[in-house]
C-alpha cells in the first residue's frame, strides 16, 4: 500500500438520499419515440409529394390547356379567313392578315389578286400544327377542282390572338 492517511476500516457508507434528491441523469422517455419519429417523417414526405405532384400536375394541365387554346384559336382564325374568301368579302379577309403581309401588299392589290384567283366554293379546316403555327385546309373550287393549302399563323402582339400570315 502506498503511504497515506491511516484508515481504520472500510470507508463510511454514503449518506441516505433525502427528500427532493434527483439522480444525476434522468433516463430518456422510451414510450412511442420511434412511432412519433416515423409518423413525422411520413407526414413530411407526404407533404413534399403532394406539393411536387400537385405542381407537376398543374404544369401538365397548363400545357394541355395552352395547346387546346392554340388549336381552337388557329381553327377559328382560319375558318373566319376562308369564310370571308368564300363570301367574297376580300376586305375582311385582308384585315385578318398579319402586319408583315399587309405591308407586303395593299388592300386594293389584295382584293384584285384574290378576286382573280380561282373561286373557293367550300373549305374544311384540318390539322393545326401548334409547334409551327400552321393549319392545313382542304379547299374545293367552284370549277370542281380540289386542293390543300397550308396557312401560316402568327401571334398578334397587340391582342394576343393569332393572325393569318401567309397561305401556301
Amino acid at each position: 500500500m502506498p503511504p497515506g492517511p491511516a484508515t481504520d476500516g472500510p470507508p463510511p457508507p454514503p449518506p441516505p438520499p433525502g427528500p427532493g434528491v434527483a439522480p444525476p441523469f434522468a433516463a430518456p422517455p422510451t414510450e412511442g419515440g420511434q412511432k412519433r419519429l416515423w409518423l413525422g417523417l411520413g407526414v413530411g414526405a407526404l407533404a413534399v409529394l403532394l406539393c411536387c405532384g400537385g405542381g407537376g400536375a398543374a404544369v401538365v394541365g397548363l400545357a394541355v390547356t395552352n395547346v387546346r387554346a392554340l388549336d381552337e384559336q388557329g381553327r377559328a382564325v382560319t375558318d373566319d379567313y376562308y369564310r370571308a374568301l368564300v363570301e367574297k368579302k376580300y376586305g375582311e379577309a385582308y384585315d385578318m392578315l398579319c402586319p408583315a403581309e399587309r405591308r407586303r401588299e395593299t388592300k386594293p392589290d389584295f382584293e384584285r389578286r384574290t378576286a382573280a384567283e380561282p373561286e373557293i366554293s367550300s373549305f374544311r379546316v384540318q390539322n393545326v400544327d401548334e409547334v409551327n403555327l400552321t393549319v392545313t385546309v382542304d379547299v374545293s373550287y367552284a370549277d370542281g377542282d380540289r386542293g390543300t393549302q397550308r396557312v401560316t399563323l402568327a401571334p398578334d402582339t397587340q391582342s394576343g390572338g393569332l393572325e393569318v400570315c401567309g397561305v401556301d
